[in-house]
């Protein structure tokens, strides 16, 4: 579904949840393109779904325009081949793919570029969860296909996005806009030179202020001690806590150090649901009625602390109306995990337990 959610401070806003909406929208954005494309993506693989992008990027490389391609070196492993990375640079393309193996500097290759970013002649960007592979279209992966978000923006945004992307290709990886744009939404990368962990002050600073609602949507739930402790601060105080993360999964290491938490967190009041039709991939954060992200960050550890990834943080009200009625969407999908059917678990899940807590932050 591709909702068209409004126009202010010269930004216009469009929110895709599904995968083959968003490919096509992607597309047709790059056939139109004039100057320059800029495309970084954690998994780009060379299938059904990519294959059309791909052929695209190479088109206009042909034809002069600027065309750069960032791609995950991890992420993209298998999935991007040596062939289809030789076609691209022989078609003008220009291909980086990000924290290759080192022997020199085997830590790097923890670090990952997750970010999934377009930037079409700094004017229309899509930034969100969807990678760009087979999973994430109903034509080609069928009903089973991944669940996720992804917004797309223009004007002054558009243009930040674009400067974001420059900089982390130019090997500035923690490089931030110094100046906001004077609209009511930004983009922010979870890491900077003023900051560390710019992206979990962010979120924090708003847990802290939440007054009537925190409604968090995430794959992978591995918060540190620190933001597990605000939510359930939230929920003491009477804020409705809601955290929405998916049944199925592609870790189960990180399903387990998700599930951890889930005691402590019922028996506070924070109430938890799992969406059970498919793998749920989507970011997002809705705080109170007036603030919301999306983005490329789950709320764990390795989006918080060790990878590259930029969240789109807003106050548009008709974005945040979207966000919160897609939630509540999902929300009937979903099964809520209960105080009482959480303590009849089995001794085997209470075993997945202990080890997802001593695994939780190397997922």
């Amino acid at each position: 579904m591709a909702t068209k959610v409004g126009e202010q401070s010269s930004t216009e806003f469009k929110l895709f949840t599904e995968g083959d909406e968003l490919y096509a929208a992607m597309a047709h954005s790059i056939r139109v393109a004039t100057h320059r494309i800029f495309l970084a993506s954690y998994i780009l693989a060379a299938d059904e779904v990519g294959t059309v992008l791909l052929n695209e990027l190479m088109r206009q490389s042909r034809r002069g325009l600027d065309v750069r391609v960032h791609v995950d070196a991890l992420g993209s492993r298998g999935s991007l081949p040596l062939r289809h990375r030789r076609l691209l640079r022989a078609a003008g393309v220009r291909l980086q793919r990000f924290h290759r193996w080192s022997w020199r500097q085997p830590m790097r290759y923890n670090r990952r570029d997750h970010r999934k970013l377009l930037v079409v002649d700094g004017q229309t960007a899509y930034l969100g969860g969807f990678n760009i592979h087979r999973e994430g279209s109903r034509r080609f992966y069928g009903p089973m296909r991944w669940r996720d978000a992804h917004a797309c923006f223009s004007g002054i945004l558009a243009a930040e996005a674009e400067a974001l992307f420059d900089a982390f290709w130019c090997g500035h990886t923690d490089w931030a806009p110094f100046a906001q744009n004077k609209g009511d939404s930004r983009i922010i990368p979870n890491t900077s030179r003023k900051c560390r962990i710019q992206l979990r002050c962010a979120i924090k600073d708003q847990l802290i202020t939440a007054a009537k609602s925190i409604w968090l949507v995430t794959p992978y739930f591995v918060p540190d001690r620190g933001l597990l402790n605000q939510l359930i601060f939230a929920a003491r105080r009477g804020v409705d806590v809601c955290i929405l993360t998916t049944e199925k999964t592609d870790s189960a290491p990180a399903q387990w150090a998700a599930r951890a938490f889930y005691g402590e967190l019922i028996e506070n009041g924070v109430r938890i649901f799992e969406y059970t039709p498919r793998f749920l991939h989507s970011k997002v954060l809705l705080i109170d009625d007036g603030w919301g992200s999306i983005g490329t960050a789950n709320f764990d550890y390795r989006s918080l602390f060790i990878n590259y990834e930029l969240t789109l943080i807003s106050r548009n009200s008709v974005l945040i109306s979207q966000l919160r009625k897609t939630f509540l969407d999902d929300l009937q999908d979903s099964a809520e995990i209960t105080e009482i059917a959480w303590k009849r678990r089995g001794f085997l899940h209470n075993i997945y337990d202990v080890f997802g807590r001593i695994l939780r932050k190397w997922l």
